[in-house]
């Protein structure tokens, strides 16, 4: 089976779901159109000149990064600066380029929970929750038939509440369309709905087509109120098949957010130790898991660690977090001086391993996990992970 950037977006948005990314943040397509072909996927951590190139040489149709191409709003497109030339030669070679970034740190078992997981850390939970969702419907979605995979968010995906008016007597026929889809999978059950019944007021104007009523007249009608849940994703191909189904010109439906009690997606990570462990230890234990040649250590040495929290990337927006949440310890990157001091001051410890090494660990894993998916679907892409990034850093 082919397919397209739009179905590897996809994929990518049942691994992250885009709901996730920061606001600041510019996660998505960076480059090229969603209806390409592609046979071949590249991943790797950032769209740099020699990553571009080398998937250029090795003809990827689609390259999928952690770093956005673009973070910032460009003024201008010049082939000579390095944003300019990399934009040249994808569109000339149409090689398109998507990035999940904060969306794949935020995501359970993302960036976070990788690198938790490969230092030692058990029960792992985020650091710092979810901000309250905003209510956003993608547009334009194909309703997704029973068995078909989900476009996006797996089983942590935002919930809504699906409520339709249908006149009496029609209910049947909108429970049937609407179990044709997604809607109404709570847990191990599916076709989960509630019905009552009601009056439902309108006046048709001089244009309506009314299914019953009179034209400028109040009318009072019976009708029975059903509803469902249904999962983000999916939610606006379910409203366009209702609509298709119901027999009212303009079908009265209402749109409900639903708020999870514990969410596994957030930012950073906190978990605990197999065992308790000193900080020079710990640092060490970190060194060997992770395969570096060093690490950045700031604390008492002797210092007991029990209980570690995390953030992939540059962590020091979350140092308010660690001091709140009971760690005894912060692994990121990027952190800096006054990080280092406010953390001695509070009897804690930082380790820093680099911003380089706290994210490329997921490159591998993604590839991994977009070939599996691939392969469940019988569609013929090779992915591959690029092999030539490394730290920019050097000790010398």
């Amino acid at each position: 089976m082919a397919a397209t950037v739009a179905d590897i977006i996809n994929i990518m948005e049942s691994i992250a779901p885009s709901r996730l990314a920061e606001e600041w943040d510019n996660a998505g397509l960076q480059v090229g159109q969603k209806d390409w072909p592609v046979k071949k996927v590249r991943v790797a951590l950032d769209p740099s000149p020699e990553v571009v190139d080398d998937a250029c040489k090795h003809n990827a149709d689609l390259l999928v990064t952690h770093h956005p191409l673009i973070f910032k709003p460009l003024k201008s497109v010049n082939f000579s600066t390095p944003t300019g030339s990399i934009l040249h030669q994808a569109i000339l070679h149409r090689l398109a380029i998507f990035s999940a970034h904060t969306n794949l740190d935020n995501a359970f078992g993302g960036v976070n929970d990788v690198l938790g997981s490969k230092i030692g850390i058990h029960h792992l939970k985020p650091l710092k929750k979810p901000d309250s969702p905003v209510f956003k419907i993608p547009i334009g979605l194909p309703p997704l038939k029973k068995g078909e995979t989900p476009q996006g968010g797996g089983e942590d995906a935002a919930s809504y509440k699906l409520v339709v008016y249908v006149p009496v007597g029609y209910e049947d026929s909108i429970l049937n369309a609407l179990f044709e889809t997604t809607a109404g999978n709570i847990g191990e059950y599916s076709c989960c709905s509630f019905r009552n019944q009601g009056k439902g007021t309108f006046r048709p104007g001089k244009s309506a087509k009314p299914f019953t009523g009179k034209i400028g007249e109040i009318t009072h009608a019976d009708e029975i109120r059903i509803e469902a849940v249904v999962s983000e994703p999916d939610l606006p191909g379910i409203v366009e098949h209702l609509r298709k189904q119901h027999p009212y010109q303009t079908m009265a439906y209402d749109v409900y957010p639903l708020l999870s009690s514990e969410s596994r997606h957030g930012t950073g990570r906190i978990g605990d130790l197999p065992e308790s462990l000193t900080l020079a230890a710990f640092a060490g234990k970190i060194k060997e898991n992770l395969k570096l040649g060093y690490v950045k250590v700031a604390g008492d040495p002797d210092l007991q660690v029990k209980k570690a929290a995390l953030c992939s990337g540059s962590g020091s927006s979350l140092m308010n977090a660690f001091f709140s949440s009971g760690a005894q310890v912060y692994i990121s990157g990027d952190l800096r001086y006054h990080d280092a001091k406010d953390a001695e001051a509070a009897g804690r410890g930082l380790i820093d391993i680099g911003h380089f090494a706290s994210e490329h660990l997921m490159v591998e894993v993604l590839t991994e996990r977009i070939s599996k998916i691939l392969s469940e679907t019988g569609t013929d892409v090779k992915v591959e992970a690029c092999g030539l990034e490394k730290d920019p850093f050097v000790i010398v």
